[in-house]
């Protein structure tokens, strides 16, 4: 007689393969019930929760148009330039408008 290994998710409870964490989270993501599949596979509902949002997070990075690549870093760095200079932009012609108009500046303390 020869013992065959189950094949059977709830009847091997060692490490998940990445296959079988795939396989739970779209169960989850078919609507069965978080409690449910984390009672079958004997994985907390949070360990569950994370599978989820990971396989979710790497869904919208390959649905993304293009890579990243080196340039992305230095383009943030670059439109929070920019928006640091239309913020002064801003204030300065604030000021100006306020001089025009012969009122008093508002003091302000200096950055620190």
């Amino acid at each position: 007689m020869t013992t065959q290994k189950s094949t059977d998710v709830a009847g091997d409870r060692g490490r998940f393969s990445s296959r079988r964490k795939l396989e739970a989270v779209l169960r989850l993501l078919r609507g069965e019930d978080l409690d449910k599949v984390s009672r079958e596979l004997g994985v907390s509902g949070a360990v569950l929760a994370s599978w989820r949002e990971r396989v979710l997070a790497c869904g919208r990075a390959g649905l993304k148009n293009r890579p990243e690549d080196d340039r992305d870093g230095e383009i943030g760095r670059l439109r929070a330039k920019v928006g640091e200079i239309t913020m002064e932009n801003e204030l300065l012609r604030e000021r100006a408008r306020t001089a025009e108009a012969g009122l008093p500046l508002a003091v302000r303390r200096p950055r620190q």
